[in-house]
């Protein structure tokens, strides 16, 4: 493939991210399988923001790493959410294939951004939407502290059960699943700072500026629902 104006940005965000990884393991060596599910992870949520397909195909080999680490860390909310997101991620590529152009789905080989057709919630079903999560995390981290032992019960709830909406609304083309990601991110930035994992730490970190770079490019291309 040869790189233009088009595409430079987008090569150089995702090796930027790759860099970051194994600089951050090489720095505080750590699980190598933290290394392994960041990579992952970096091609995936970089792919996402691109609105490219691969995003699925990486996000399989993210799961399975990172709930692996989580099984160590006891983050058992996290480990259950990984089921979901395994399940998830085969209804996203039938999803995504039919939000495409048949020319886009043929070259999803290409680091090239591909034009998904995103849409856009209702400012009112958003704010709902955020409220309700709000609450049912609450919930969530009260009944963990209490019946297990999470190590960070809250923190765990947190950035578990709004996982579930921002997933869903990736899967559907939302393009408001980006607001809900950042937060989720930096809570998880905090979450692997206090678990002293620096691979995931700087995983985290790197996530949280791709969700402004996806939020940009998938509001340049939301159309109606």
């Amino acid at each position: 493939m040869t790189l233009t104006r088009n595409n430079i940005f987008p090569a150089f965000f995702l090796i930027t991210g790759l860099v970051v990884q194994v600089v951050a393991y090489v720095l505080v060596p750590d699980n190598p399988w933290s290394l392994v599910s960041g990579l992952f992870g970096i091609c995936s949520v970089v792919l996402c923001s691109q609105g490219n397909i691969l995003t699925f195909f990486f996000g399989f080999g993210q799961i399975l790493t990172y709930t692996w680490l989580c099984w160590l860390e006891r983050f058992y909310a996290g480990i259950a959410m990984n089921v979901f997101y395994f399940v998830s991620q085969i209804y996203g590529i039938y999803v995504w294939r039919r939000r495409m152009a048949p020319e886009d789905v043929n070259s999803q080989i290409s680091i090239v951004n591909s034009q998904l057709k995103t849409r856009s919630l209702s400012a009112k079903v958003f704010i709902l939407l955020s409220v309700t999560l709000v609450a049912c995390s609450a919930a969530t981290g009260f009944l963990l502290s209490r019946f297990t032992d999470d190590t960070q019960p809250y923190f765990d709830a947190f950035t578990t059960v709004p996982a579930v909406a921002a997933q869903i609304l990736m899967v559907m083309a939302y393009r408001q699943q980006w607001y809900i990601w950042f937060a989720i991110d930096v809570l998880y930035v905090f979450m692997w700072a206090q678990a002293g994992n620096a691979c995931m730490l700087m995983q985290y970190a790197f996530w949280c500026a791709n969700c402004i770079y996806g939020y940009i490019i998938w509001t340049r291309r939301t159309t109606p629902s």
